[in-house]
């Protein structure tokens, strides 16, 4: 049975978290944009917490083919969709193959077609239950910089690192799960589904040199496949703008969403 976190009021809004798979690291996030909306979000389909049937075999599709389930199951034909990072990918899936479902498109982070793991990454993705637990210890290291940035007092950063400490201890993440999404995108033909985008859609970067891991370069490629399409930056933020910054970005998407709302009636 499909596992759906539902929160807020409103007009509906689908958020699709990240690589980690587990909707509990954007729960932040999630918490913001439901002051604005009703929003609906779960964990990826091929985490265990989804409750949903996979055929791996369809790839990208897949993940997008559980979300419209999701979308089905509570009642709620179209509604603006938020993918964050690897999320970012599955809302391009869902906007370019249904596109009568999608009011309006943000991509947050979301890596572009010049995407590519860095060649050590490439070797945790082959190994990841060797070398998974490697790229997590890593992680506090790269996102130092973007993390003193984005909130300068400690006792702002002595919060936001507990709440991850502490969402990593119930919410386990799969090295090997994140190690296949991570491998997906390589294969996706980023471009063809650009090609097919109708909704109006913003893409949200923080600022160059912060987001360590994609680059902003190439998600602002999106702004020339997709026609139409607005970009934003999230000052002093990188890739985690959204959990750093989540009620700036939430206020972002909102100004978004009700503009393309007005417009399509």
């Amino acid at each position: 049975m499909l596992q759906i976190v539902e929160l807020g009021h409103g007009a509906p809004l689908v958020f699709i978290p990240g690589l980690q798979g587990r909707w509990e690291y954007a729960r932040i996030t999630v918490n913001s944009l439901a002051r604005h909306f009703r929003v609906l979000t779960a964990s990826l389909c091929d985490e265990p917490s989804a409750g949903a049937t996979v055929d791996r075999a369809r790839g990208m599709d897949a993940f997008g083919d559980h979300v419209i389930a999701m979308m089905d199951a509570t009642g709620v034909k179209q509604a603006a969709l938020c993918g964050l990072s690897f999320g970012g990918l599955v809302a391009l899936n869902i906007a370019s193959r249904f596109p009568e479902r999608v009011e309006s498109l943000v991509l947050a982070s979301t890596p572009g077609p010049g995407f590519h793991l860095r060649r050590r990454h490439e070797i945790y993705a082959k190994l990841p239950w060797i070398f998974g637990p490697v790229f997590l210890i890593e992680t506090p290291f790269r996102a130092s910089r973007e993390i003193r940035r984005a909130l300068p007092t400690a006792r702002d950063r002595g919060r936001f690192i507990w709440s991850v400490l502490t969402t990593g201890l119930r919410s386990r993440l799969s090295p090997a799960r994140m190690a296949g999404r991570a491998r997906l995108i390589g294969g996706y033909d980023i471009a063809a589904a650009c090609a097919r985008i109708t909704a109006p859609t913003l893409i949200v970067t923080g600022e160059p040199g912060l987001d360590f891991v994609v680059k902003t370069d190439t998600t602002r490629q999106y702004m020339t496949l997709i026609a139409g399409s607005k970009h934003i930056v999230l000052k002093d933020t990188g890739h985690q703008g959204t959990l750093t910054r989540p009620d700036v970005f939430a206020e972002i998407v909102r100004r978004f969403a009700e503009k393309a709302h007005h417009a399509a009636a």
